[in-house]
């Protein structure tokens, strides 16, 4: 059984469910619409200005990476920003050989020079349009629509994503920090999505422990967890080797709940010390529903191509192990079952085939 190389791992169909549209802008384009909005930026040279991206996310600090996004939500305030934006982010997807992704972002971050929360969402599907029509129709992405745990417009933004279900969004998603604002304050917003069959994930378990993963699932009825990182702190592993879940790890497992995992980021944010080390080596060997994603592709400095070939030289994945990873993403999404069943035996699984098959 062969070893996948970079370029493998770049041709391979990926699935992403995880990404945020304001951590993933080009360092050029952020320079080019601060010059037009009249935004300061830390650096005025494209390079420069990556680099103090990732130094500054390279902190171990949540509350800190989570500062970096005051300039790229500062330039993505006018529909024609947010449409270059989000056209720009297919369009890199693409030429990662992602062939389906959910890309989350708050509307109410986006409207300080007068948009609308529609206005906003209807610029973000434009931009995916013309990303979708640029890469040839290679890539399906979906809209997530994220409100801001620290605030209070989650019933707002949850009754915007229903208004838009059939128009490319696809679910709806809490972040921010998480210390200080369990997920039980949004119940109301919970508690309407699932009155309208809607879907939902929600970050827990990245920054937080254990009891904002439990809220996250049995008061709020996430479908997801976004990270879930934490979730290992109900997992002991003895001397011998031998696995003990508690009853939270085991219901995680038990009831199939997809895990956003994120690894560079959460080596960023400090809840991991490295890759090798990441939780994500244990879950995937006990057979939890682990995802593969980017989070922040510009804070993190990272592809999809990047988080799985990582995987493969901390824990020496193989075609197998990476197919397993894009099925469980794309078992996970929120598209309905014959679109999803569709990708998988399409794309997905003859992708997969070639590359094994290649390597032989």
């Amino acid at each position: 059984m062969s070893t996948p190389s970079f370029d493998d791992v770049r041709r391979a169909p990926k699935v992403l469910l995880h990404d945020h549209l304001d951590g993933g802008l080009r360092p050029q384009t952020i320079i080019d619409l601060a010059s037009e909005c009249g935004h300061t930026l830390p650096v005025d040279d494209a390079a420069g200005l990556g680099q103090w991206f990732v130094e500054s996310a390279d902190s171990g600090s949540l509350v800190r990476y989570l500062e970096t996004f005051d300039h790229t939500v500062a330039v993505m305030q006018t529909g024609a920003a947010i449409t270059r934006v989000a056209r720009e982010c297919v369009e890199d997807l693409a030429a990662d050989g992602v062939v389906y992704a959910e890309v989350r972002y708050a509307p109410e971050q986006h409207v300080e020079q007068g948009l609308t929360l529609d206005e906003v969402v209807a610029a973000v599907k434009e931009g995916i349009d013309e990303g979708v029509a640029a890469a040839g129709g290679r890539i399906v992405v979906r809209q997530l629509l994220t409100a801001m745990r620290h605030q209070a417009r989650s019933r707002e933004i949850a009754e915007l994503a229903v208004a838009w279900r059939d128009r490319g969004v696809a679910g709806f998603d809490i972040a921010g920090a998480e210390a200080g604002f369990p997920p039980t304050r949004h119940l109301d917003a919970f508690e309407y999505l699932r009155r309208e069959n809607s879907h939902f994930t929600i970050h827990a378990g990245e920054a937080f422990g254990l009891p904002s993963i439990w809220e996250a699932i049995q008061w709020c009825g996430a479908a997801r967890l976004g990270h879930g990182v934490r979730i290992v702190d109900d997992i002991l592993v003895a001397d011998d080797g031998s696995v003990e879940l508690g009853r939270l790890a085991a219901y995680v497992r038990d009831r199939r709940i997809p895990l956003e995992m994120c690894p560079r980021s959460n080596v960023q944010t400090g809840a991991a010390e490295s890759i090798a080390e990441h939780p994500i080596g244990l879950l995937t060997r006990l057979r939890f529903r682990v995802t593969v994603n980017t989070d922040n592709r510009l804070m993190s400095q990272t592809s999809m191509t990047d988080e799985m070939f990582g995987l493969v030289e901390a824990f020496g994945y193989s075609f197998e192990d990476l197919r397993w990873f894009t099925i469980n993403a794309m078992k996970s999404s929120f598209l309905p079952f014959d679109e999803r069943l569709a990708i998988i035996n399409d794309v997905v699984k003859p992708g997969y085939a070639a590359l094994i098959d290649g390597a032989r």
